[in-house]
């Protein structure tokens, strides 16, 4: 993240924090020399200047009258223009101070998700010369352009694994955000990735539009189902992201993989029968929308995210997959967070004539997701391996506590949170009736229904993932399920 300053020609102030935004409608042009980009508003109307604000009082940006009559970039090399002029233009739809903070912000967010800079400054300042309004105010970008090759090592988490993670890229390839990155990553329970990705954003309109194409290579190791996993394959992504303010986004993908499942000699005949090969051609679509107030501790917000994937395109594979997730979170006062998560999903064949291969199945259970229950630890079992449903629910309650009297407060000891949850969910295999008769239809939600509950304590790292340490108890279980009363757990998405 970059900083934000502002100053005046006399005595600078302290502006305050930076609210939500709101919007208003101008024109704008711009000009270039020697990687200095100016931006500047041609609507001549000014804003009455407001009379000055004594220092004694508290400061009311919303009533002190500002405009933006141009804004600079600093730094600009191998940028085009147009792809910076388009995450400006919002600058000049302020209508006070307080709105130039907001948009000035947005703004910053913007560039920076372009990929192409870092170190990114905001500085406001006072406008000044033959065109400058009443109350105009001249914002500045100082950026600094990315190398044009870079490389990382870093590691990475997912669902309950760790991973050593090696990247190269090439950023800002033509000067619009092109990119291109090549990853490879090995985690520590002999699964593997490598990625190639190319990606090209269409941020010029309301929708910011970006493509990426993807050509990737995976292992996947899955001990409690007794098989191995390979798939090599092609991922095509259009992302589109309203800027409307809605938090809407939407991913229409086609994925075209190649499969091999190879089973251990321990493994089930139900399991056995299903390695070899497989081509699978599908379209999928995600639709998300995300006002928590952050990803991985939320305190208000709402996450609703529905999947629906349709596979049958090409290949011998055919299905209809829909996949739902919810997450609401309340907070009476800041020493309690209720949350509560809710998922389930419905796994569906659309002929006869193609299959749905065990790694299309829905499995449920482990840390992350049906607490108490080890990985892929409930549900459909065939002499010893779990081999996943076409239909599953699951349910979470959380209350989320501060660590008593608040070590750390305000710095690392933020990042710790004490947690007591009930969990609770199914999954099954069901043969859906529609003749009038819907009790067995139900059997979802009334027979083998599990359900733990437990304390814990979690971890942030960043805000990209989450530890969790827990005591559980089992209050509804059956036979055949894999029970853990002591968990550890590690990953990005949680129930």
């Amino acid at each position: 993240m970059g900083t934000v300053l502002a100053k005046e020609p006399t005595k600078p102030r302290n502006f305050g924090t930076l609210p939500h935004d709101q919007k208003t409608e101008k024109h704008n042009d711009c000009s270039r020399e020697n990687g200095h980009s100016t931006y500047s508003d041609r609507e001549s109307n000014a804003l009455p200047r407001t009379p000055p604000v004594a220092e004694s009082e508290p400061v009311n940006w919303q009533r002190v009258k500002a405009r933006v009559d141009k804004v600079h970039v600093d730094g600009l090399i191998r940028t085009k223009d147009d792809i910076v002029k388009a995450q400006v233009t919002e600058l000049f739809k302020a209508k006070d101070f307080q709105d130039v903070l907001v948009q000035a912000d947005r703004v910053r967010g913007k560039l920076e998700a372009l990929d192409c800079f870092k170190n990114i400054g905001i500085y406001i300042d006072t406008s000044n010369g033959p065109d400058a309004t009443p109350d105009g105010v001249e914002v500045t970008f100082t950026v600094r352009e990315m190398r044009r090759l870079t490389g990382s090592i870093n590691t990475m988490v997912g669902n309950n694994e760790g991973s050593l993670l090696i990247g190269a890229g090439a950023p800002n390839i033509f000067g619009r955000g092109e990119r291109l990155r090549m990853e490879y990553s090995y985690s520590n329970k002999k699964s593997s990735s490598l990625n190639i990705s190319a990606v090209k954003p269409f941020v010029d309109s309301w929708l910011h539009k970006v493509l990426t194409a993807t050509v990737f290579s995976t292992v996947s190791d899955l001990p409690w189902s007794s098989y191995k996993q390979n798939d090599t394959g092609f991922l095509l992504d259009l992302a589109l992201n309203p800027g409307d303010g809605t938090s809407l986004k939407h991913n229409f993908q086609y994925e075209g993989a190649y499969r091999h499942i190879s089973t251990s000699k321990q493994g089930s005949f139900l399991v056995r029968e299903q390695s070899g090969p497989s081509l699978k051609s599908a379209l999928r679509h995600i639709c998300s929308m995300d006002r928590r107030d952050n990803a991985i501790f939320p305190t208000v917000g709402s996450l609703v995210q529905f999947t629906t994937e349709v596979a049958g395109l090409g290949g011998n594979i055919g299905f209809v997959k829909h996949d739902f997730v919810m997450q609401s979170n309340w907070s009476p006062n800041e020493l309690a967070t209720f949350q509560l998560g809710f998922q389930s999903g419905l796994l569906r064949g659309i002929s006869n004539d193609m299959q749905i291969s065990i790694c299309d199945n829905f499995f449920l259970g482990g840390p992350l997701n049906l607490r108490g229950f080890g990985m892929r630890g409930c549900g459909p079992r065939h002499e010893g391996d779990f081999i996943g449903g076409d239909i599953y629910w699951a349910l979470a309650l959380h209350l989320y506590t501060p660590l008593p009297f608040r070590p750390g407060r305000n710095s690392f000891g933020d990042n710790f949170r004490l947690h007591s949850f009930i969990n609770g969910g199914n999954l099954s295999k069901l043969s859906f009736k529609f003749d009038g008769d819907y009790k067995d239809n139900l059997k979802i939600f009334t027979q083998d229904v599990r359900c733990t509950t437990g304390v814990g304590i979690a971890m942030k790292l960043g805000n990209m993932a989450r530890i969790e340490l827990n005591v559980i108890m089992p209050l509804l279980f059956v036979r055949s399920d894999l029970l853990q009363q002591f968990q550890f757990g590690i990953g990005l998405h949680y129930l």
